[in-house]
């Protein structure tokens, strides 16, 4: 197949690019020109998805067989490329998230449960609407928390940078809300198992790790991914109604139970995480942060001194 990724050079688009590369597709990736490629010759496009006009010069004249957009945040960023490819695709298939899930008292949340209206994704809720109205031949893919190499959002990391440095771990509640970490490897496997499977068309699957996990339990479970014993943390656990916080960001997790299934997208999709949690975080502690110096950087652990001395 002849593939359009929209990306490519950070986190999800790096795993997808070299995975769809590996299958032997024909992968050509839409992005601004400022990362370099993850698979040196590869052929890209550049330029500003958020100019429609140009976005139309760029790619009315190309043909694909499928499209990734990954970077779609807003239904005003993704309908001008779905409108392009309406007719021309044979699959379309977009990045959502798990966080348009309205907060619930049922959990795992499943694919068809309530949106939440005032989600800050609710941006990509409209979008899997817009796309199945359209009658464009797509897919949705609503991951929860995606970690592994080359994360640009401090999830493992949040926790390495203080079991490293021997420092306590500031959690808030009492440390037992539940999430869901998904390995970007694992993300990017599903995602190039719906191409060529009618039975994905038109269809919105949760797609992240096969468990969930406490909060406490993720801290655990990151120290002996680090190498350390578990039993050696402090954990210290805090209202963190008690502070403000301002703009800061104290802890990188909803406080709040958040974890879905992925039943769905296993049986359709005839998919199996590879990784389970600590095998994914040996994976990002010693490719991503050890390999990137990141355990000898300095870290502002300001916020975590506040709640340390307010606690």
């Amino acid at each position: 197949m002849r593939i359009l990724i929209m990306g490519g050079t950070r986190f999800i688009g790096v795993s997808l690019t070299r995975l769809l590369y590996e299958q032997g597709h024909d992968v050509v990736l839409f992005n601004r020109g400022n990362k370099p490629a993850p698979i040196e010759g590869i052929e890209q496009i550049h330029g500003d998805r958020a100019n429609a006009t140009q976005l139309k010069e760029l790619l009315d004249g190309q043909e694909f067989d499928a499209v990734f957009d990954n970077n779609g945040r807003e239904l005003s960023d993704t309908q001008p490329l779905a409108e392009i490819f309406k007719d021309r695709v044979k699959h379309f298939v977009y990045m959502s998230s798990a966080g348009v899930y309205l907060k619930s008292d049922q959990m795992p949340h499943i694919e068809g449960d309530p949106v939440d209206p005032k989600s800050r994704h609710k941006g990509k809720h409209d979008t899997e609407t817009y796309l199945a109205e359209l009658g464009i031949p797509f897919t949705s893919i609503r991951p929860t928390y995606i970690y592994g190499p080359q994360n640009y959002n401090d999830l493992e990391v949040w926790f390495f940078d203080r079991i490293v440095r021997d420092r306590p771990i500031p959690i808030p509640g009492n440390g037992q809300h539940f999430t869901q970490f998904g390995h970007v490897r694992d993300l990017a496997n599903a995602m190039t198992k719906v191409l060529g499977n009618r039975k994905a068309v038109g269809q919105i699957y949760n797609v992240s790790g096969d468990r969930y996990v406490t909060f406490d339990g993720l801290a655990r479970a990151c120290a002996v991914a680090a190498g350390k014993s578990p039993d050696t943390l402090q954990l210290v656990h805090y209202d963190p109604k008690q502070f403000d916080f301002g703009k800061r960001k104290a802890f990188p997790m909803r406080v709040q139970h958040f974890f879905a299934s992925v039943q769905k997208a296993m049986t359709d999709l005839y998919w199996q995480p590879e990784f389970d949690l600590i095998s994914g975080l040996k994976d990002s502690f010693e490719n991503d942060y050890i390999a990137s110096g990141r355990d000898k950087a300095e870290v502002d652990f300001s916020t975590d001194e506040e709640i340390l001395k307010g606690n």
